[in-house]
């Protein structure tokens, strides 16, 4: 079995999208896939009572995959099986679970794709660390490190070396930002590679990759919707919270694009203010509704409002939560990473690890 492993330095780091991207890009290139996500440390019951990985089931879905759920995510973490086996009431072997996965997994497909801890410090525990894994299935492994800054992204692509060894392949540096081009490119990029780390590639940070569509908001927020318009696949790109004069509210709205307003139901001021402006979806909270006048302005410029019950501290809160973290859902951001991956990765390269060809 050909196998690749997916991992990241840390959470967030773009690891699911980069398995989903790839596995689409193996799949144009005419070549069968498998998916596999040996362990997860969120739970998440399916519709049909199935303990397993939400992202996951999302992976599978989008590449079209017919492997059974429970399989998909063969060793699922909960409170209660930790402490089983911290306290050694449970002696099944986890890895066993996971290589019998990649075996049926794999039958019939050219490689199989395996998504890895969420960071280099997860899965010790339940002895499953991404090096143990990672040689079980003898999957070489390329993992994501994500700009933090200058000193950061180095330290982090050494740290990927110094847990993985030599089942490293090599490292993806990913949402570099603009203004930090120049250093990876004639700095970080040629220090790692001339010291053994190969450098698959590094992509740039685009902002409508980590937005939030407006039907995930709705769902985030159990909002309910007060106009007739509503795109669930629009994406907002940045949120502003409308708790200032509106003179300052419409200056600052003015400075950000394809953004989210949040503010009270009874602030009018500050919603007629982000109607002016570029905005994607008015959120207001506190349960109060708008004036119909609100309402019939944003009808008329395609704008979508949506209220909630929660406070305004409380729905920034739980957006800042999710902020970033969000799929590829949206076909626009699919391909967009898709094509971020073909114009800044060396796929030929990575398919070279696992001997496709």
């Amino acid at each position: 079995m050909k196998a690749l492993y997916i991992t990241s330095v840390e959470p967030y780091s773009g690891k699911t999208a980069l398995c989903l991207a790839l596995g689409k890009q193996m799949q144009q290139d005419g070549y069968r896939i498998g998916y596999l996500k040996p362990m997860s440390t969120l739970p998440w019951r399916s519709p049909t009572g199935v303990l397993a990985d939400e992202d996951a089931m999302f992976v599978q879905s989008m590449l079209g995959l017919e492997t059974d759920l429970a399989a998909l995510c063969p060793v699922v973490v909960t409170p209660s099986s930790l402490r089983e086996r911290l306290k050694g009431i449970v002696h099944d072997d986890p890895l066993q679970k996971i290589e019998q996965a990649a075996e049926a997994g794999g039958k019939g497909k050219d490689a199989m794709l395996v998504e890895g801890g969420a960071s280099l410090r997860e899965g010790y525990a339940m002895g499953l660390s991404n090096l143990r894994v990672a040689e079980r299935l003898g999957a070489p492994a390329i993992v994501l490190v994500k700009y933090r800054g200058e000193m950061q992204l180095v330290d982090d692509a050494y740290t990927a070396r110094f847990r993985l060894g030599e089942q490293l392949h090599g490292v993806i540096l990913n949402r570099v930002p603009d203004e930090a081009a120049e250093y990876v490119g004639e700095y970080a990029r040629p220090y790692l590679e001339e010291n053994g780390i190969h450098v698959l590639g590094s992509m740039p940070s685009v902002p409508r990759l980590s937005a939030l569509s407006v039907g995930e908001l709705l769902d985030l927020l159990d909002a309910q919707v007060l106009t007739k318009y509503v795109d669930p696949n629009a994406l907002v790109e940045a949120f502003s919270v409308g708790a200032m004069t509106a003179d300052v509210a419409l200056s600052r709205f003015r400075r950000q694009t394809n953004k989210a307003v949040i503010t009270g139901g009874d602030r009018t001021d500050i919603q007629l203010a982000a109607l002016e402006t570029s905005t994607v979806v008015l959120i207001l909270t506190g349960n109060l509704h708008p004036s119909p006048l609100i309402i019939q302005q944003a009808e008329s410029l395609n704008v979508p409002i949506l209220l909630v019950k929660d406070n305004t501290m409380e729905t920034t809160e739980r957006i800042d939560r999710a902020y970033g973290k969000t799929r590829l859902g949206q076909p626009e951001k699919l391909e967009t990473f898709i094509q971020l991956l073909a114009a800044n990765v060396d796929i030929k390269a990575i398919y070279a690890a696992i001997n496709l060809v």
